[in-house]
Formats: structure tokens, sequence, C-alpha cells
């Protein structure tokens, strides 16, 4: 991540209160996302043999935000490389799929169209 990028995100991703001296048990609240990211994340974190809890909710409806918690395990790094890692993957992750789609597209790709049932629909139900 360049410097652009960095500020780009500046403040998009704070700590909450109650998290311990070392870091390894942080509660981090994440603005302008919602299940589509949080449960993203929560696949990379939990995918990291280092992270022994991970955990996300939507404090409320309205609120355009999450708190994700993440606990390590002992001896290990702190819950804030662990997020950072969690989010280059994710980011490596999503750049194969733009690409992937990029791709496909340039090669003209044609839409395929969808098969026929092979039984005809039931458009009338009875009670």
């Amino acid at each position: 991540m360049d410097e652009s990028d960095a500020s780009a995100v500046r403040g998009k991703i704070t700590l909450l209160p109650g998290h311990d001296a070392e870091l390894t048990s942080v509660t981090f609240c994440i603005l302008d996302e919602d299940h589509t990211m949080g449960n993203a994340l929560r696949y990379m974190l939990m995918k990291d043999p280092r992270v022994e809890f991970c955990g996300y909710t939507l404090p409320h409806p309205s609120e355009n935000k999450i708190h994700m918690r993440v606990q390590m395990q002992e001896n290990t790094v702190t819950a804030m490389v662990a997020m950072r890692d969690a989010l280059d993957e994710l980011d490596r992750v999503f750049t194969t799929i733009q690409d992937k789609y990029q791709a496909s597209i340039s090669s003209g790709m044609e839409r395929e169209e969808a098969p026929k049932p092979s039984v005809p629909l039931r458009t009338e139900f009875s009670a």
C-alpha cells in the first residue's frame, strides 16, 4: 500500500476501547462497510492459524459500520498485524477476480443462454 492509498483510508478503521496492552485482543470499528466486507474479512482472518477468535457485528441496522473482534493465540503477532495481513490477502483475491473478469470480457466470451427446464413449470397453484 503506497502513501496515496493510506491517505484514502485514514480513519476508516479505528480501535474501540477495551483492548489489551499487547493488542492481542482488539475490537476494530470499520466505517462504511456491511456484511459483504465483514464476512469476507472474518473468513480471511479465521484462515490465519495465529487467530484464536474472530467475529463481527453490525451495531445497528441504520449505522453503516461493523465491529470486528480479533483475538490472537498467545506469543504470536498483534491483532493489527493479522488485520493488515487479512486485508492484503482480500486485496489479492479481489484483484485476481477482477483480472479474470476483464480477461473474459476482452476475449469476447459470449453470454450463454440459460438452460430450459426439462419439465414444464407449474404456473398456477391450487389451495
